[in-house]
């Protein structure tokens, strides 16, 4: 598999800087957490979510936004509907995707994971380029990141039961896992 990913950079992403990051405590980089977002809820192909991770989004540009004042987050990936995959954190540094984090014993979930944003809903279905370009991204994650591996993705609503409900029930786990293993 060609190395996409150099210097914690995808090679063929869109770069979106973010300035919501800091040093990872560790070097590690041994999970992922699948999250989705879209901004305003149910709307895609707009520049909000990059806005967001960017601090400049226009918290005027819709009522909902008036929660988004003063928010420090970002992720390293977003996959849009069509497959486009923008890149807002280098892989190994520490993007502020999880928040208060803890699963299997481990906690502060941002200190050692990638965050993939998918550009959706808890309830709406993701699209196929979605997967095949989700699937695509892990498996060269894999290949950049050894301590990486299948047992070792979550989705935001693992690590924060009660707080976050991402990918949602639209997320097809079964899917996405059993393309990776194919």
């Amino acid at each position: 598999m060609k190395n996409m990913i150099q210097a914690g950079w995808h090679q063929a992403a869109r770069i979106c800087k973010s300035p919501y990051f800091n040093q990872r405590p560790l070097n590690e980089v041994s999970g992922l957490v699948i999250h989705n977002i879209s901004l305003p809820a149910g709307c895609y192909g707009l520049p909000h979510i990059d806005g967001l991770f960017q601090g400049c989004i226009d918290t005027n540009a819709d009522p909902s936004f008036s929660e988004l004042v003063g928010l420090e987050v970002s992720a390293h990936f977003l996959i849009r509907r069509d497959g486009e995959v923008v890149q807002y954190v280098s892989c190994d540094d520490r993007a502020w995707h999880a928040g208060v984090s803890s699963f299997n014993g481990r906690e502060n979930y941002n200190d050692f994971t990638i965050g993939i944003e998918l550009e959706g809903t808890d309830t709406e279905p993701y699209t196929n380029e979605q997967y095949q370009v989700l699937v695509q991204l892990t498996l060269e994650l894999f290949n950049e990141y050894p301590m990486l591996n299948q047992s070792k993705i979550v989705g935001h609503c693992d690590i924060a039961p009660g707080r976050k409900t991402d990918p949602g029930e639209s997320f097809d786990w079964q899917r996405y896992l059993g393309m990776l293993s194919g």
